[in-house]
Order: structure tokens, then C-alpha cells, then sequence
């Protein structure tokens, strides 16, 4: 069983002229975006300044033009690092050609205990809303962002490992024309260029495009959830929904804090995300994760590749997968996950892990 097809020039549609790098439409924005997108959530924990800016560096010169980032990061969230990240990411785009990046941050939902983000977001209303972004764009050292996403929604919903709706549960929250209307007006203003929702459900997304084409607001143009082999449940309503609308999915988590390495098999304390923050990634704990992991595992070892590789090339292939956020700890990490968009599987590859998913189905939605 083999893998392995690499493409060495830029000849194909879609793909840069000096690397293998592949770009896409954003949904219906007409920004091109890599196919890869660079994660920072790392950076100011896990991740130092100098460590970071190597990572953006060689990233770039790879062909990656998006870089996804947080008013929150570094996570887990404390108020020590608050704001961290994108403090670190300023002091390296305000040294870049603007225009060449396409940036991504997220503003902070309410109701996550995070009481020194804005004294605890309780809603996301004009207030806070703006609050949010003007510290964001002081922190990245940049005039605007090209795509503004709503971290988590305000109302309530299964989120973050929880997969069923609780009706009693409901809480105030700010409406989503009203979300929509003060958007609108950051973007008249040119301090966005885009919207985008996060941690997102179907009622939501089709929500918020029912309303901004009733009220001729902004249109979403891309949703960033959850995704990877342990986690397809954006293939169930969302997948559909997103491409008839053409909302564009930023896949984050793609190995799935690290389980997806394959490093946990041997050693479940092995360094990394779950060891160094015991408690953190709650959804990975469940009882077929293991089970599911080292069947991809093998399936990687047939191949020829790793189980990060094999993990990595099967959502970059996805055709619902608008662009993969992924993030790493080492240079060595993001080279191995670069080069895994060189790699395609082939047909008995695809088959072997829908057997595996038709026995374990999403073990860690």
C-alpha cells in the first residue's frame, strides 16, 4: 500500500509557481488563501518570541499567505498571556509587505469565565464587539483584518467536546442581526474585511446568512471548526450547507492535540499539549479515541508515511476543506506538517480509513 504521489512545480490551477503550495477562493470573498493556514495559538505559552517569528518565517517562504490567530491565545487561556499572541505576531508583520498576508483573528464569546478578557465578555454587542477589535489591532500593529471571526457563539449550543443541545439551558444573549449590524459598520469603517463564524452549528451558519441577506449585511465566508479523522461531524449538516452557500471551512485541531501523532500510543505522557496541561482537551478522552488511533496508525505504517502525515494529507485533500489551520511547537513539527500537503493517498488508503471511521464514528466530537 502506498501513498505517496508528490507534486514538484506549480503548474496545476490553483497551485504557486515556486512551491507546491496550493491556494483557494475563501468562500465567496475573493481572497486567496493557502490551503494551509498557520495556527499561533501556541505562541506566548508554548512558544517564545523568537521561536514564533521563526515559525511565520518559514511558513511564508513555504507559501503559506494566512495566518489564523485569537484575542484569547496563547491557550489554555490565562490573564497572565492574554493577548500574547498577537502582540508577537505584530512584532513580525509590521516588518512584512501587508498586503502579501491574509490575517485572521477571532473576538471572544461570552459565558467562558475568562474574566479579565473586557471584564468578562458577557455579550458580544457593539460595545464589546469594538472593544475587541480595536485591541486587536493594536496588538497586531495593523489597521485591519482581513477576516474577523466570532470566536464562539453567544447563545447557547454544544461546543468545545460537548455534542448534545440542551434547551434548558438558554441564556440571554445579543442577537445575531444585532452581531451582524455592528460588522457591518467595522467594515464601512475598513477595520475588516470579512466575517467568519467559529465553533459553529448548522442553525447558526444558515442564521446568520438568512439575516445578512434579508437586512443586505455582510455574508459569513467561512466557518472555523473542529475537524480531523476522530472528528467528521462537519460532514453531516455542515459540509452540504456550506457548500451550497459557499462558506468556506477552516478546519483546526487536524491531529487532534497531538493523538493523531500516533506519540500518546506508546507513551500517554509524552511531551506535548496533553501532558504539559493535564485537564485540557476533555473530548479526547473518550473511550474509542485510543482504539481509533492506533487503527490510522496502522493504516500510516502500511502506507509508508507517518500517522501525523496520513492524518494531515486526508483533511488537506478534503474537498470541503477550504484551508487546514495547523500549529506546531518546533520547526521540525511545522516542516513535517508542510510537507504532508505534497503527499496525496490513494484510492486503497481513502477506502482503509473509512472502514476505520465506519467502526469508530467521530469518537471525539
Amino acid at each position: 500500500m502506498t501513498s505517496l504521489v508528490s507534486f514538484l512545480c506549480g503548474d496545476d490551477q490553483g497551485r504557486n509557481e515556486d512551491s507546491i503550495m496550493e491556494y483557494t477562493e475563501l468562500g465567496r470573498s475573493g481572497l486567496r488563501v493557502s490551503r494551509i493556514c498557520l495556527g499561533t495559538m501556541t505562541f506566548g505559552q508554548q512558544n517564545g518570541t523568537a521561536q514564533a517569528h521563526a515559525q511565520l518565517d518559514h511558513a511564508v517562504a513555504a507559501g503559506v499567505n494566512f495566518i489564523d490567530t485569537a484575542e484569547m491565545y496563547p491557550v489554555p487561556p490565562r490573564e497572565a498571556t492574554y493577548g500574547e499572541t498577537e502582540r508577537i505576531i505584530g512584532e513580525w508583520l509590521v516588518r512584512q509587505p501587508r498586503e502579501r498576508i491574509v490575517l485572521a483573528s477571532k473576538v471572544a464569546g461570552p459565558a467562558r469565565s475568562l474574566d479579565w478578557i473586557r471584564e468578562g465578555p458577557r455579550s458580544l454587542d457593539a460595545a464589546n464587539l469594538r472593544e475587541a477589535l480595536e485591541g486587536s489591532l493594536r496588538r497586531l500593529r495593523t489597521d485591519y483584518i482581513d477576516l474577523y471571526q466570532i470566536h464562539w457563539p453567544a447563545r447557547n449550543q454544544p461546543m468545545f467536546g460537548q455534542w448534545q443541545y440542551e434547551p434548558d439551558k438558554e441564556r440571554d444573549c445579543t442577537p445575531i442581526l444585532e452581531q451582524l449590524e455592528v460588522l457591518a459598520r467595522l467594515r464601512e469603517q475598513g477595520k475588516i474585511r470579512f466575517i467568519g463564524l467559529s465553533n459553529e452549528h448548522p442553525w447558526g451558519v444558515s442564521e446568520f446568512l438568512r439575516l445578512a441577506q434579508l437586512h443586505d449585511l455582510p455574508r459569513v465566508v467561512s466557518v472555523q471548526n473542529a475537524c480531523n479523522l476522530l472528528n467528521r461531524v462537519f460532514e453531516y449538516g455542515l459540509a452540504e450547507l456550506c457548500a451550497r452557500e459557499g462558506v468556506g471551512l477552516l478546519a483546526y485541531s487536524p491531529l487532534a492535540f497531538g493523538h493523531l501523532s500516533g506519540k500518546y500510543l506508546a507513551d500517554p505522557r509524552a511531551p506535548g499539549r496533553l501532558s504539559e496541561f493535564p485537564g485540557f482537551g476533555q473530548r479526547y478522552v473518550r473511550p474509542n479515541v485510543r482504539p481509533a488511533v492506533e487503527a490510522y496508525a496502522a493504516i500510516a505504517r502500511d502506507a509508508g508515511v507517518s500517522p501525523a502525515t496520513l492524518a494531515l494529507a486526508y483533511l488537506y485533500g478534503r474537498w470541503y476543506v477550504s484551508s487546514t489551520i495547523i500549529g506546531a511547537t518546533s520547526l521540525a513539527q511545522l516542516e513535517e506538517n508542510l510537507a504532508a500537503g505534497s503527499v496525496r493517498l490513494t484510492p486503497e488508503v481513502l477506502a482503509a480509513i473509512e472502514s476505520v471511521h465506519l467502526r469508530y464514528t467521530n469518537p471525539a466530537p
